[in-house]
């Protein structure tokens, strides 16, 4: 069985060419799957009758089903688990911004990067998502908001469990998917996608004549720190990375997000904020300052108020482009990976 779910028009087209179906039967098919929500195929009350009963004996729409909802005490924030046809579940976050909604999709299910921080690390990889895979998490919530209030996804950030850039192909297939006018009709600057940093995909992404926004897990400003917390930095240096970041800012002409993971006593000094700027120091780039939820499996403590604030007030000193990530949902498990981590222990 052929599961249509995330493919493109012309794809479409191709696959209902051998049921016999002229083209624009693609078009019908497409708006059913992106638009209106249609479950099966017998939901399709615009094609014909037996046309209907002869896709449903061969094809499938892979949507996923929901497993959990959490919604934070004060409304802006519900993360959702969502569950594949194989059993496989993966994390979403919608965060109702006051520029629109935002959501935070997953491009693996698990991570192996094994960044010292991060809670999605914690039981490996168990596979690449699909292009409809990652799609059905955007089209989930986008449906699940029209119902709702007749909101829609506004934008979307790539920043969910796994690396993004580990899945290169299927990632790309999505946000050029989602942009399509008879899906979610998404413009590509409103999509971020965040790297660990994988230097020749980051080359790559920047031929793509796309103009999404990147951003670099940075999280320390030399190249032992880095390595002691992101393992793969013993792959793709910190200066690499960096210097594939500033090549995607040259080329596509946008600035560049460094992500910065605030974590007490370990980054967090005046030492790491002086390395910081004269790492970014001319750069088309801006800081991220993300003060650390903590991962009770990693024992690492988020800093004071007064430790984030004199490490945000050095940089700005410095003329570099600063913010500390507003915090949305601490309530609901906030840390990538932990409702997925919590999901597996209950199997």
């Amino acid at each position: 069985m052929k599961d249509i779910f995330g493919m493109r028009l012309e794809e479409l087209q191709q696959v209902l060419a051998e049921f016999r179906l002229p083209k624009f039967r693609a078009k019908q098919v497409a708006e059913w799957l992106y638009v209106r929500g249609a479950a099966s195929f017998e939901d399709m009350t615009n094609l014909p009758k037996g046309a209907r009963a002869e896709l449903a004996a061969s094809l499938i729409i892979g949507r996923p089903r929901l497993k959990t909802r959490l919604d934070s005490a004060d409304g802006r924030t519900s993360k959702f688990l969502l569950e594949f046809a194989d059993g496989t579940a993966v994390e979403t976050v919608l965060m109702r911004q006051p520029y629109g909604n935002s959501i935070c999709v997953s491009t693996q299910a698990g991570c192996n990067m094994g960044c010292a921080f991060c809670a999605s690390t914690l039981h490996g990889m168990a596979r690449n998502l699909t292009v409809g895979e990652i799609a059905g998490q955007a089209v989930y919530i986008n449906d699940m908001l029209k119902k709702e209030d007749g909101g829609k996804v506004d934008t979307v950030v790539i920043m969910g469990s796994g690396e993004p850039l580990m899945n290169y192909d299927n990632v790309l297939g999505f946000i050029r998917l989602l942009h399509e006018d008879y899906v979610l009709g998404l413009g590509y600057r409103n999509f971020t996608l965040s790297t660990s940093g994988i230097v020749p995909q980051m080359y790559r992404l920047a031929e793509e004549g796309l103009p999404i926004s990147l951003s670099l897990s940075l999280h320390a400003p030399n190249e032992e720190l880095r390595s002691q917390i992101m393992p793969i930095n013993r792959k793709y240096s910190m200066k690499e990375a960096v210097t594939a970041a500033a090549n995607y800012a040259e080329v596509t002409k946008r600035r560049v997000t460094y992500e910065y993971i605030l974590i007490d006593q370990l980054n967090d000094n005046e030492k790491e904020a002086e390395e910081l700027a004269g790492l970014l120091k001319g750069q088309l780039a801006s800081v991220n300052l993300i003060p650390i939820n903590p991962v009770k499996e990693r024992n690492l403590l988020r800093p004071s108020q007064a430790r984030i604030e004199a490490f945000e007030n050095y940089l700005k000193a410095r003329h570099i482009n600063v913010t500390v990530r507003k915090e949305m949902g601490t309530d609901i498990q906030a840390a990538c990976g932990q409702l997925r981590n919590k999901h597996l222990q209950d199997k």
